[in-house]
């Protein structure tokens, strides 16, 4: 009996379980050694791993005597190229007819035009099997991520938000060999429907696997084969960041182009899933835009991708689907920004999540995309996220004034202000001047203008301790100090281990705290 193996069956390694007693000849057409080959010189894990099948086949096939043989065409770089839309698979059909052999397939579509054609199949349905994946030993409880790379030491970041370092977690580097079995069990996840493959480039692939964002890189694209998988550490609800009411109000009622900035791994994935899943609670048709889909929402939310790696496409069809709100994860290319404004300005509700090192960086990679008469009608809020905390809020608002710096009534013209929505105080000013959009900052000298100063740093201490006691009572001392008064079982939590929460307030707000039972 003689057998054809087409690329499916090749790429499962389902192969050397087909040698019996009456295989005479197994037949590996050259069309699939050329595809297997071609994927391979792309970086494509199915091309390492068809070819590594292929040669355990002929060992096994020595050992049971049994003929191994490559026949057919060699196919032209275009057939190859044509390889999705059947081409490879006409030519493996043609090396059954001429055979006359069994062709042996877990590909349904080929199995049907075989049949349909009158060849002899034998399909062999896809096994789903339980994966392991071996990557998971590393992970703790308090793992973020974890770093793998030939000849490396693998490590792993780990500790709480605001609060992590990167530690060896084995002496002795990773082999290639090892990476490459890694692989391929990630790969049989997604063949079993466990995992969605995000991007696939050459060089480059990205897999999103339950909680876990697995990123693969090797050479060309790197220089070495890496693996650098990721998964959120906590999830959270709205109530979590102990937000004011005046800010959940303005979630809840007027804001509806939001913008969540950080810098990466501060967050912001984890208060976007939060504030998709507040949304939805209050009974708003939510959807997600991302790329990969890592947001950790509940059923309810669908979670759509790039439809052929364009959101433009996806945002086609989200019109249709009439979101209230849509949280776009994440903003990065310029046709992500055309994108967003487009949606919002369809009137659709949007949250986009933009890496930034500051709250204004986000606003400014809108400048240069749109005209800046448009932004008020695109962004109203901005939420700057950094380590795992709400740092700073900002209302986005027009009006025609003289801007600051400037004197002399003549000089009015449309400014964008930027304001601290918890206080209202204005601090920055964009306007146009000459054929340049300026940002000017009000606040420095703004600040000590208003006779309420001592609120404005109540405000801010607050913000900061009402997670902990929300009937805290803070007290300002000096310029630079403060009393912190809370009930004494929160003491504890608002110093820290060996006085680090407290350290770390008394840096970011640049006071003296001194913290007192209530």
């Amino acid at each position: 009996m003689k057998l054809v193996l087409d690329t499916s069956i090749i790429i499962q390694r389902n192969t050397r379980q087909l040698l019996g007693e009456d295989v005479d000849e197994i037949i590996i057409p050259y069309a699939v050694l050329s595809e297997l080959e071609a994927q391979a010189n792309e970086g494509r894990e199915e091309g390492y791993r068809g070819l590594e099948e292929i040669k355990d086949l002929r060992l096994e096939c020595l050992k049971k005597h049994v003929e191994l043989s490559f026949k057919g065409d060699r196919p032209s770089y275009e057939e190859i190229q044509l390889a999705s839309k059947g081409r490879i698979d006409a030519l493996i059909r043609d090396v059954v007819r001429e055979s006359k052999a069994i062709l042996v397939t877990m590909d349904y579509v080929q199995s049907l035009v075989a049949e349909a054609q009158g060849l002899n199949v034998d399909y062999m349905e896809l096994q789903h099997h339980e994966t392991r994946l071996s990557f998971k030993q590393y992970f703790s409880n308090d793992t973020m991520s974890v770093h793998l790379k030939e000849d490396v030491p693998p490590h792993a970041k780990r500790g709480e938000p605001g609060d992590f370092h990167l530690e060896k977690i084995r002496q002795t580097p990773r082999t290639k060999g090892e990476l490459r079995k890694m692989i391929e069990e990630i790969k049989d996840a997604t063949d079993q429907g466990k995992a969605f493959v995000e991007v696939s480039q050459p060089g480059a692939m990205v897999v999103q696997l339950d909680e876990y964002r697995i990123a693969i890189a090797e050479p060309p694209f790197s220089d070495g084969l890496e693996i650098t998988v990721v998964r959120p550490l906590v999830k959270l609800t709205l109530d979590d960041y102990y937000l004011s009411s005046q800010l959940q109000q303005r979630l809840a009622e007027k804001a509806e182009g939001i913008l969540i900035a950080g810098p990466p791994g501060s967050g912001k994935t984890t208060f976007a899933s939060s504030l998709a899943e507040y949304y939805t609670g209050l009974g708003k048709i939510t959807k997600t835009m991302e790329s990969p889909r890592d947001l950790q929402v509940g059923p309810e939310i669908t979670q759509y991708g790039a439809i052929d790696g364009k959101f433009h496409k996806t945002a086609n069809i989200l019109l249709l689907v009439r979101p209230d709100y849509t949280i776009f994860d994440e903003v990065r290319q310029t046709e992500d920004f055309e994108v967003f404004m487009d949606m919002r300005l369809a009137g659709v509700g949007m949250v986009g999540v933009v890496h930034a090192s500051e709250a204004l960086d986000a606003l400014q990679r809108f400048l240069h995309r749109t005209e800046l008469g448009m932004i008020p009608s695109i962004i109203d809020t901005i939420i700057f996220i950094k380590d795992g905390e709400v740092r700073r809020v900002y209302t986005v608002g027009m009006t025609v004034k003289v801007p600051s710096g400037m004197i002399g009534e003549d000089l009015a013209r449309p400014v964008v202000e930027i304001k601290d929505f918890e206080t209202g105080y204005l601090e920055y000013d964009i306007f146009t001047f000459g054929n340049e959009s300026v940002v000017v900052p009000v606040a420095g000298t703004g600040y000590q203008e208003y006779d309420n100063i001592q609120e404005l740093a109540k405000e801010r201490i607050m913000h900061h301790v009402r997670r902990f006691d929300k009937g805290a009572e803070i007290e300002i001392t000096g310029p630079s100090s403060a009393i912190i008064r809370v009930h004494s079982g929160v003491i504890p939590k608002i110093i820290g281990k060996n006085g680090r929460n407290i350290s770390r307030l008394e840096k970011q707000l640049g006071l003296s705290l001194d913290v007192q039972e209530l």
